[in-house]
């Protein structure tokens, strides 16, 4: 099969990410870089020179063998980027958050569906081997009903200057969330404030309802003076807890929880008849696979066969409305109810 043309747009963090793993993905051929500055063009060609540099976007739309375009840069950027590359009808994926509004999600949605291109956010996280155990473990009742859901992403800096934390770091765990659960919150309500003149929000909680009392809870900071990346999903017979930064035993599985008893008679009802078990704990064996590389190779999979991918604009979507909301909670102080809520496939 002949391979798939690939132009990768920005250069900042994480686009020489996205160039090494496009290009170590034996199913496509890496054509094109873009960024406006040359200086880091040059640094990545040192490393990858048979690819062809440019500063000119238009280089990448006007050619007819590119398939795909892969955009990796600033938020306010990715809606005019991504219409333009649908619009020359190129398969797309686009970092996360996937817009800045929802009314931009929905249209680059529709844009795909009508020019029959692949749309997928770069919500990476969704293809780590911790979370698609968890993601196993729920399919397979083995938490029992969901709980709740609570994460922690928390560092010092580093500050942005067009987005406040909440879009800079909540997408990550918003987008495992949304994977995992497959339901569209009730209601959000977030907290935050700044500490700068920026007036730019950093450090926010953010909580989420869900019916049948399930709830999600996030908090996202730049001014921590120490790095944590966990987050922990409860059930009725198992609870989760996936840390990140340990370098063994990433996800720990525990056969812990609560029953609650009947009262035998109204007079028992004021008695404390909740029952505590203690059962082992397991740490599974994860899959070690870069998480990226794995997406690649489903976006690339989903473009060869037409397949919609885990991650795709509608995903986008759900996180972009949820970061609305919260923002609309943060300038307001009141909590914003969801207009669409249940369960999606």
């Amino acid at each position: 099969m002949k391979p798939l043309l690939v132009g990768v747009v920005g250069c900042g963090y994480w686009g020489p990410i996205l160039v090494r793993n496009f290009y170590e993905n034996e199913a496509v051929e890496l054509k094109y870089v873009c960024d406006l500055a040359l200086d880091k063009l040059v640094k990545l060609h040192r490393r990858y020179p048979t690819i062809e540099l440019t500063t000119q976007y238009k280089n990448l739309l006007s050619d007819p063998a590119l398939d795909i375009i892969v955009i990796a840069t600033p938020v306010h950027t990715h809606y005019e980027l991504a219409k333009q590359a649908l619009t020359a009808n190129k398969h797309v994926l686009v970092e996360k958050p996937m817009c800045t509004t929802s009314k931009e999600c929905r249209e680059l949605i529709a844009l795909a569906k009508a020019k029959g291109r692949i749309l997928m956010v770069d919500h990476t996280f969704v293809y780590h081997g911790a979370v698609r155990r968890i993601k196993e473990e729920i399919e397979r009742q083995e938490l029992g009903e969901l709980l709740y859901f609570d994460s922690v992403r928390i560092n010092l800096g580093l500050f942005q200057s067009d987005i406040n934390v909440v879009w800079d770091l909540a997408p990550h765990d918003l987008s495992i969330m949304d994977f995992l659960i497959g339901q569209t919150p009730q209601s959000v309500h977030a907290t935050g404030t700044s500490h700068t003149d920026q007036k730019i929000e950093d450090i926010a909680y953010i909580t989420l309802t869900f019916a049948n009392n399930l709830i999600a809870h996030f908090h996202v900071s730049w001014l921590s003076p120490v790095k944590v990346r966990q987050i922990l999903v409860g059930g009725t017979k198992k609870m989760i807890v996936y840390d990140d930064l340990q370098p063994m035993e990433k996800l720990r599985i525990y056969d812990k929880g609560i029953t609650v008893e009947e009262p035998e008679s109204d007079e028992r009802r004021y008695q404390n008849l909740i029952q505590y078990r203690f059962g082992d704990m397991h740490a599974p064996v994860l899959d070690l696979n870069e998480a990226l590389k794995i997406e690649v190779s489903h976006f690339v999979e989903c473009v060869q066969t037409g397949r919609a991918p885990i991650t795709d604009g509608e995903a986008g979507l759900r996180v972009v409305e949820i970061l609305e909301a919260a923002s609309a909670s943060l300038a307001t102080g009141q909590t914003q109810q969801m207009p669409c809520v249940g369960v999606f496939s």
